[in-house]
């Protein structure tokens, strides 16, 4: 028998990505106070990659413009290593190209700067939902 147990915000561990410091320090406050547990930060793409490889957080946020491997590159080595992570990007890029390819690359959300916090809520506790659902249907 399977209970269905809803994970929430509070519960899911969370990895923070943006390159830009105080960007990154003002994302963990507001995410640390809508109740998120915030277990790593990085400020690159090659960092998150190493991070998310080590953490296996249920959430993380993936900005994508960004030195030393940007959000692509991680979005792309995360899919190869796990391909339903949920990982959202948060940008300033709004080229059409940009959104194709993450589309592409199956990012679970977009998020544009500058964010409301109470939507990324929003967006993630659906995202964490719709995941328990597609488990729960695929462990049966």
């Amino acid at each position: 028998m399977h209970m269905l147990v809803e994970k929430k915000t509070e519960d899911a561990s969370v990895l923070v990505v943006d390159d830009n410091k105080e960007i990154l320090t003002l994302f963990i406050e507001l995410l640390k106070l809508k109740n998120f547990t915030v277990i790593g930060k990085a400020q690159s793409g090659k960092e998150a990659v190493a991070l998310y490889n080590s953490l296996r957080p249920d959430i993380t946020f993936l900005d994508v413009v960004m030195p030393d491997g940007d959000g692509i590159y991680a979005l792309e080595r995360i899919r190869e290593v796990d391909p339903d992570a949920v990982v959202i990007m948060v940008t300033s890029d709004l080229a059409p190209t940009t959104a194709e390819r993450l589309e592409q690359l199956r990012a679970s959300a977009v998020v544009y700067k500058p964010f409301d916090i109470n939507e990324i809520v929003k967006i993630t506790k659906k995202i964490l939902s719709e995941a328990e659902i597609s488990q729960i249907r695929f462990s049966n």
